[in-house]
């Protein structure tokens, strides 16, 4: 009998730590389903090059053509940086504090979906130790009770020896099996994560200060049709033109 034969032969009702097999066998089919379903989402959600993309974004705020911007994040849709871009530019005319604010909400929003059942790998990794470990002792303790039992054949101790051991060992080798590949897969998404979250933070704040300064700029000399009328006035004497304005307008300016 090869080794995968009697690997598999310990899933059987008729070997003892069968139930720790068991066991083992549903976390791993669980940590395979987790890991399809979280690197799907990661690719689909942080896979492209956020550069190019805030190339345009920033091109499009120099043109004052927010619009254009907002139509370049939606051709990105389910991209987080692309969620949190879009939430900026659509308070774009609405001063710094609603832009950081709109920002800082979309981040909350979306930080949590890339990093949602990503944890239960590092989970199954530590359960499923200690789940081959119970095995293991399961499986020694079988072994000591067969060497110590009174009135048995030699012959059949050897053989429950022999079982005990294996329990032990098979159940180690399991519960190793799926720890080794859930913690290698938690740390490769976890930089996945980590990368599209310092994305987002990096550009985020790039975007917000190039909007609270494009809406300072336009809020700062904003001066309605009738506080022009009302407060400039031009005095024409000779070849000089005069302009006075009311203290009003003028503390306007100022703002």
């Amino acid at each position: 009998m090869s080794f995968v034969q009697k690997f598999l032969f310990s899933f059987s009702p008729t070997e003892p730590g069968y139930g720790f097999m068991w066991v083992l066998l549903m976390m791993f089919v669980f940590a395979i389903a987790l890991m399809i379903e979280r690197g799907i989402f990661l690719i689909r959600r942080g896979s492209f090059k956020a550069n190019p993309f805030m190339e345009q974004i920033l091109s499009a705020i120099m043109k004052e053509n927010i619009a254009d911007g907002i139509k370049t994040c939606d051709s990105r849709e389910g991209i987080a940086l692309a969620r949190v871009i879009k939430a900026g530019l659509e308070n774009a005319s609405n001063g710094a504090e609603r832009i950081r604010n709109a920002i800082e909400e979309a981040t909350l929003h979306v930080v949590p979906e890339l990093e949602k059942r990503t944890n239960y790998l590092a989970m199954l990794a530590n359960v499923s130790t200690l789940v081959g470990l119970m095995g293991t002792i399961y499986g020694l303790i079988l072994s000591f009770a067969a060497v110590g039992a009174p009135g048995i054949d030699p012959a059949q101790k050897s053989t429950l020896l022999a079982q005990g051991i294996s329990a032990a060992m098979n159940t180690t080798l399991a519960g190793l099996g799926i720890a080794i590949p859930c913690i290698m897969i938690f740390t490769l998404f976890h930089n996945k994560t980590q990368k599209i979250i310092d994305d987002i933070d990096e550009h985020s704040l790039k975007l917000a200060n190039i909007l609270t300064e494009r809406s300072y700029r336009v809020h700062k000399y904003h001066i309605s049709t009738a506080q022009l009328k009302e407060g400039v006035g031009i005095h024409v004497t000779h070849h000089n033109i005069k302009v006075f304005t009311d203290n009003n307008l003028i503390k306007e300016i100022n703002l």
